[in-house]
C-alpha cells in the first residue's frame, strides 16, 4: 500500500479514516478539501484563496507523480478517475444515507465550538455543512452507483476496501495497525 485513494459521499468519515491511516502507515496525507486552497499545500502561497482549475489540475498531477500518498476527498470528477487509476489501494466508504446526514450534523455541531481536526482556522463551518447536506443526495444518486461498479471491477487489479459501516471502518484501521 503506497498510493491510497480514500473516497465516498459527503460526511462519510473519509478525512478521519485517512488521517488515522496516515498516522498508522507513515504515508503522506493530502486531503483535497484542504489542499485546493492556497497556502494549505504550498506554504509559500499565503492568500488562502481557492486554486484555479488549472492550478488544481497541476497540483493533483504533482501529487499523483509522487511515490507514496494517501489522497482523501473528491477534488473534481476528472481528477477522481485519474486518481483511482494511479492508486494501488482504493478505500471506498459506502455508508447508509442516513449515516452521512448524521455525520455531517455531528461535524456541524462540534464545529460550532472548534474546528474539526485538519480544518484550517476560520473555516466556513456553516456553509461547508450546508454544501455537504446538498451534495449527499446528489452523490448518492449519481456517483454512488458508479463508485460501486468501479470498485467491483477494480478488485481484480487493485487492493480494494469497500467499507459499509463505521464498525467496518474501525476494523479496517485495527487491521492496518497490526500490519
Amino acid at each position: 500500500m503506497k498510493k491510497v485513494a480514500v473516497f465516498g459521499n459527503a460526511g462519510a468519515g473519509k478525512s478521519t479514516l485517512a488521517r488515522r491511516l496516515a498516522e498508522l502507515t507513515g504515508l503522506p496525507l493530502y486531503p483535497l478539501d484542504i489542499v485546493q486552497f492556497r497556502g494549505c499545500y504550498r506554504p509559500d502561497e499565503k492568500d488562502g484563496g481557492k486554486l484555479t482549475n488549472e492550478e488544481y489540475r497541476k497540483l493533483h498531477a504533482d501529487l499523483l507523480a509522487q511515490d507514496r500518498w494517501i489522497i482523501d476527498g473528491y477534488g473534481s470528477i476528472e481528477s477522481l478517475w485519474e486518481r483511482f487509476e494511479v492508486a494501488d489501494t482504493l478505500i471506498y466508504i459506502d455508508l447508509p444515507l442516513r449515516t452521512h446526514y448524521r455525520f455531517v450534523t455531528k461535524r456541524l455541531v462540534k464545529g460550532l465550538f472548534r474546528n474539526p481536526p485538519g480544518w484550517p482556522d476560520n473555516s466556513p463551518m456553516w456553509s461547508s455543512s450546508m454544501d455537504s447536506y446538498r451534495v449527499i443526495w446528489r452523490c448518492h444518486r449519481g456517483l454512488t452507483p458508479k463508485y460501486r461498479r468501479y470498485v467491483a471491477s477494480a478488485s481484480a487489479s487493485k487492493r480494494v476496501h469497500h467499507l459499509k459501516s463505521p464498525a467496518e471502518m474501525e476494523a479496517f484501521l485495527q487491521a492496518a495497525r497490526q500490519s
